[in-house]
């Protein structure tokens, strides 16, 4: 699909520098411009690169002003990155939307949709789904007896959402990722192997919830998982049974959650972090990259480390860790002496 300067500029209230028909179909990084391409300058430096881009549009800031002449096409706006994030939205809406019901999928005679829907081919919808209005379905998808899914929700390709798994309105979940699968539950038994423990809750993501490729989010023991409105899941993420995540958390890729820990809202968790079960992790906690939580943590605390200390602690620590062999040495002298 082909979009003219001024066309863009509509959509992004902005004022056109040159020539208003010019025409892109591709996204490019302004210092890998080709003709047909919409780019833009945010950080000054690649400002060089505007001078040179063979982009045929290209999004700047009004306060731009060019200091030797350009060919591309300019769109002044107010904050260039922002509206090159709203392009970029626009583009994705305009790219996922499909609309009707491919061939060949399964739907039970007991499943209800809503309006303007898409469900892509060999899609599996089970008994008592319910699907709301706009919701996307792409090929693969696998929903489970009585899943129930909210308005404007994106499921792509391969996705797998187990029987009674509850998903809110305007959610995106990418591919691969593994809901309400059972929860590791096992108990040792007297031959010294062990006995499942059955898995027979649930899980349930709120509004406005992103799930990232290949994360696993495990159905409850007893009750529901529960990932609260907002959050934002990274791919290859672990959540285990019985876990909560408050409003608006990020967690960046590879942390593993294990069972029943409760983390609060607001915070930020880095890639591969390490959680344990049965703790209770504050609001507004930032934890490092690849730190092992194994306590309680109160709220507005920043850790670092495995086991994790205070951000500003670790750091301290960090100074004498890589001294320790000359620390060493000088205390070996100091006991000869």
């Amino acid at each position: 699909m082909k979009f003219t300067a001024q066309q863009i500029a509509g959509i992004l209230e902005g004022d056109v520098v040159g020539n208003p028909d010019a025409e892109v179909s591709k996204l490019a990084k302004i210092e890998e411009g080709f003709e047909g391409a919409l780019t833009f300058l945010a950080n000054p430096k690649y400002t060089q690169y505007i001078y040179t881009t063979k982009a045929s549009i290209a999004i700047v800031n009004k306060s731009f002003i060019p200091e030797s002449e350009i060919q591309t096409t300019l769109i002044k706006v107010d904050d260039a990155y922002l509206a090159f994030s709203k392009i970029l939205e626009y583009y994705n809406m305009v790219k996922l939307n499909k609309l009707g019901i491919e061939n060949p999928s399964f739907i039970s005679d007991s499943a209800t949709y809503g309006e303007n829907i898409y469900i892509g081919a060999f899609a599996y919808i089970g008994e008592n789904v319910k699907i709301g209005d706009n919701v996307k379905l792409f090929p693969n998808v696998f929903l489970g007896d009585n899943v129930v899914i909210g308005n404007n929700t994106v499921v792509f390709a391969g996705a797998k959402l187990y029987s009674d798994t509850v998903i809110g309105n305007s959610c995106v979940i990418n591919s691969g990722a593994i809901i309400g699968a059972d929860g590791f539950g096992f108990a040792p038994n007297e031959n010294g192997g062990y006995n499942k423990v059955p898995q027979t809750g649930n899980v349930i993501i709120e509004d406005n919830v992103d799930i990232g490729a290949a994360t696993t989010i495990d159905r409850a023991t007893l009750g529901s998982t529960i990932i609260r409105e907002g959050v934002k899941l990274d791919n290859q993420i672990q959540i285990a049974h019985n876990v909560e995540i408050g409003k608006n958390t990020v967690v960046a890729a590879q942390t593993g959650i294990a069972g029943s820990t409760k983390i609060g809202s607001d915070c930020q968790i880095g890639g591969q972090v390490g959680i344990v079960g049965h703790i209770t992790i504050g609001n507004n906690v930032k934890i490092q990259a690849q730190s092992g939580i194994g306590r309680n943590v109160k709220d507005n605390e920043v850790l670092q480390g495995s086991p994790a200390l205070s951000y500003a602690d670790y750091n301290k620590s960090y100074v004498h860790f890589k001294n320790l062999p000359q620390i060493i040495k000088q205390i070996n002298d100091l006991d000869k002496k």
